[in-house]
C-alpha cells in the first residue's frame, strides 16, 4: 500500500501524498512542537515539512522507514526556523498596575513557551516510548519539561528528543541530523548533564490524571481562584512553587513571593467576578479563566492557567494569554 501511494504521489497524485503521510501528521505536530516550544511555530513547522516532504519525496529512496524519513525532514524544517529570528509574541499585560506587583524572583528564559491541548495529544496514534527512551509521554511534554529542553543549543535539543523521548536509533539520529555517531553521543551526553540539573531534585510525582486526588486538588485551586482566597490558595502550593506567564519576562518562585504576587493580583480583581473552564494541557490540568466586570453581562477570557502538581501540592502555576484560546476550542467571552 505504502509503495503504490508513493508511486501515485510521484505521479502527482496530491491526494494520495495526503493519505501517505496522514499517519504522522500528529506525531510529527507534537515533535515540532517540543523542539519549537511554540503550538503556533509547530503548526507552520509542520506545513514547511509536509511541502518539503511533497517537493523531495523523489529523494526518498526507501532505505529508512517512510517515518523515519520524515523526520529527518521535520528536524531540518525545525532547525531551519531556530536559526531564523522567531517572531516572539507581544504580551498584552497582566490587566493590573505592574507597580503594584512585587520585585520578581528573576527574568523568564522561554517566552515564547506555548500550552500543548490534551485533545491533540490524544490523537497521537501510540505514544508508548521504546524500551531505550530516558523520559516517558508524559514527563517529555510536561511545561516543566519544554521549558528546560528549550534552554538546550539546538542540535542538543533535536538529538535528545529523537533519541531520549522518541526512542530513535543512534545511527538514525546521526542521519537526521546529518552527523556521526560520535557527535550525537557527545550532544547527548551534554544535553542529557544539562537537563538533568534543571530538572532534578526530588519531587513527588503528580497524581494520576483523572484520579480522585487530582480531581480535589483542581477544585480546591478552582476555588481559591473564584473567590480570591489567597491564604487558600497558598495553603496548597510547595514551599518552591513557580509563578510564570509568558510572554510576560516575570517569575515568582517560592511560597512567600508567591503569596504577595497573589494579593496584589486578587486585590487588584475588585468587584470582578470570575469564572473557569476546565481543560488540559501537556498532560496536567488547566484552568480557562474569565472575567466579569461589574455591571457587564459578558465574562470575557483572562488566559488559561496550566498546573504543574506534586503529590497533594501545586509546585508550578503558568499563566498564558487568550491568545492560546483557540488550540483549546475556548471562546473569548461566555454570557453571563
Amino acid at each position: 500500500m505504502t509503495a503504490d501511494l508513493i508511486e501515485r504521489a510521484l505521479a502527482g497524485e496530491e491526494e494520495a501524498f495526503a493519505r501517505l503521510v496522514a499517519p504522522h501528521r500528529r506525531e510529527l505536530h507534537v515533535y515540532c512542537y517540543r523542539i519549537l516550544g511554540s503550538t503556533q511555530d509547530a503548526e507552520d513547522a509542520l506545513q514547511e515539512t509536509l511541502v518539503a516532504a511533497w517537493q523531495g519525496l523523489a529523494g526518498y529512496e526507501g532505505r529508512a522507514s517512510l517515518r523515519t524519513w520524515l523526520y529527518r525532514v521535520a528536524t531540518s524544517r525545525c532547525l531551519n526556523i531556530l536559526r531564523s529570528a522567531r517572531r516572539r509574541p507581544q504580551s498584552a499585560g497582566l490587566g493590573v498596575d505592574m507597580a503594584t506587583l512585587p520585585e520578581p524572583s528573576g527574568q523568564g528564559e522561554v517566552l515564547w513557551l506555548e500550552p500543548y491541548p490534551d485533545v491533540l495529544l490524544d490523537q497521537l496514534p501510540d505514544d508508548t516510548p521504546g524500551p531505550e527512551a530516558r523520559y516517558d509521554s508524559r514527563e517529555s511534554i510536561s511545561l516543566a519539561f519544554m521549558r528546560a529542553v528549550q534552554l538546550l543549543p539546538a542540535r542538543q535539543r533535536a538529538a535528545l528528543i529523537l533519541r531520549d523521548v522518541l526512542d530513535f536509533r543512534a545511527a538514525e539520529v546521526a542521519a537526521m541530523l546529518d552527523s556521526s555517531q560520535e557527535s550525537v553521543t557527545s550532544a547527548l551526553k551534554r544535553a542529557r548533564a544539562t537537563l538533568d540539573k534543571r530538572l532534578g531534585g526530588d519531587r513527588d510525582p503528580p497524581p494520576p490524571p483523572g484520579s480522585d486526588t487530582e480531581r480535589e486538588l483542581v477544585e480546591a485551586v478552582t476555588q481559591a481562584f473564584v473567590t480570591a482566597d489567597v491564604d487558600a490558595l497558598v495553603a496548597l502550593l510547595s514551599d518552591d512553587v513557580r509563578f510564570t506567564m509568558p510572554p510576560l519576562p516575570l517569575e515568582y518562585e517560592g511560597r512567600d513571593l508567591a503569596a504577595r504576587f497573589l494579593t496584589a493580583t486578587f486585590g487588584a480583581r475588585g468587584g470582578r467576578r470570575l469564572r473557569i473552564v476546565p481543560t488540559r494541557a501537556n498532560r496536567q490540568p488547566a484552568l480557562g479563566a474569565y472575567g466579569l466586570e461589574p455591571g457587564d453581562t459578558v465574562y470575557r477570557s483572562k488566559g488559561v492557567l496550566v498546573l504543574d502538581l506534586t503529590g497533594e501540592q501545586v509546585r508550578g502555576i503558568t499563566r498564558f494569554e487568550n491568545t492560546v484560546l483557540p488550540f483549546f476550542g475556548l471562546p473569548r467571552t461566555l454570557r453571563d
